[in-house]
């Protein structure tokens, strides 16, 4: 009877093991195949880095900001918003400070226009290639140009909240995205 127990009891703990060892490597079957469909999304956002002239402590504000709502609910939104914030107040602050008499109307054409949509915004994210790296599900065109401008965005928002100062996006945003002579324009 004792041997008998002990048989079941060997058998369940050989069992045990079997079952473990298949269930870690099923995980391991399905990290890899994660980490190899995430290398090239983490080769583009370390290239971006390269791009953008930022590196990022957490590089997960930057796969957030990558990240557009139709792919995940951990997206890029609430980054968007801050770095629109951030480049309206970019604007208004090289403008101001050049010439503190410039007129409302004048200062606000001039955000309009950075913050423009389908010209300026869009065509800096285009710059960086931004529509080959955001995430987006597979029904949803990444070469949009409001989702491209979103992205364009959200990096500013991270790079704020990544480094814990406006500075340093307002910094970035003027290498990004250039002045020549008082004229907003795109270099990249």
């Amino acid at each position: 009877m004792v041997t008998h127990r002990f048989t079941l009891l060997l058998i369940a703990v050989v069992i045990g093991i079997f079952s473990s060892f298949s269930q870690v490597r099923a995980t391991s079957e399905t990290n890899f195949r994660i980490e190899s469909i995430s290398s090239s999304f983490a080769t583009d956002l370390a290239t971006l880095q390269k791009h953008i002239g930022y590196e990022f402590n957490n590089t997960n504000l930057l796969r957030r900001a990558m990240t557009h709502a139709s792919f995940s609910q951990e997206n890029n939104k609430a980054l968007s918003i801050f770095g629109t914030h951030i480049i309206e107040t970019s604007v208004s602050l090289q403008f101001l400070s050049k010439n503190i008499d410039i007129s409302s109307k004048v200062l606000a054409h001039l955000i309009s226009d950075v913050a423009n949509v389908d010209s300026s915004c869009a065509l800096d994210g285009n710059r960086l290639g931004l529509e080959r790296i955001i995430r987006v599900s597979p029904k949803t065109d990444a070469s949009n140009s409001a989702i491209v401008c979103a992205g364009f965005r959200a990096i500013f928002g991270a790079i704020a909240t990544d480094s814990g100062m406006v500075d340093e996006a307002i910094k970035v945003f003027w290498k990004v995205h250039g002045d020549r002579a008082g004229k907003l324009v795109s270099t990249l």
